[in-house]
């Protein structure tokens, strides 16, 4: 029997990284051996994750394997679209220009900026008093 065919796309997300593969299937979504829904617990969140495959008409023709670390959940749910979205280049090219267009192969440059000494925060200074 030969192998499955699977297509890969490594995403990243402020601290989070996600190793995504995507096979022919029904849908199914599946980050770190759980359910998506269970996993991710909000629906803004699983929509998402579902906006590569709504652009591109690829509803329900794939099945995803996710594996996340680092970050938050939410860090971890852009980083699983963008490795999506890199997959699904990689399983049809033709889709590139539409995801491309959108965003979706871009990695989202915002991170968390560093604390400053002499301040509290990245940016909080300390309260300023006249007397």
């Amino acid at each position: 029997m030969p192998p499955a065919i699977r297509y890969y796309g490594t995403g990243k997300r402020k601290d989070a990284v996600a190793r995504v593969w995507i096979v022919p299937g029904s849908g199914n979504v599946t980050i770190n051996d759980r359910a998506a829904d269970k996993y991710l617990g909000r629906l803004t969140l699983l929509r998402l994750i579902q906006q590569p495959f709504d652009i591109t008409e690829t509803n329900g023709r794939f099945d995803v394997i996710a594996r996340c670390k680092g970050g938050g959940i939410s860090g971890q749910a852009g980083a699983v679209r963008h490795g999506i979205s890199k997959a699904l280049v990689e399983a049809d090219p033709e889709l590139r220009p539409t995801l491309r267009r959108l965003g979706y192969l871009t990695r989202d440059p915002r991170v968390k900026e560093r604390k400053k000494f002499g301040r509290k925060r990245a940016r909080r200074g300390f309260q300023f008093s006249k007397r």
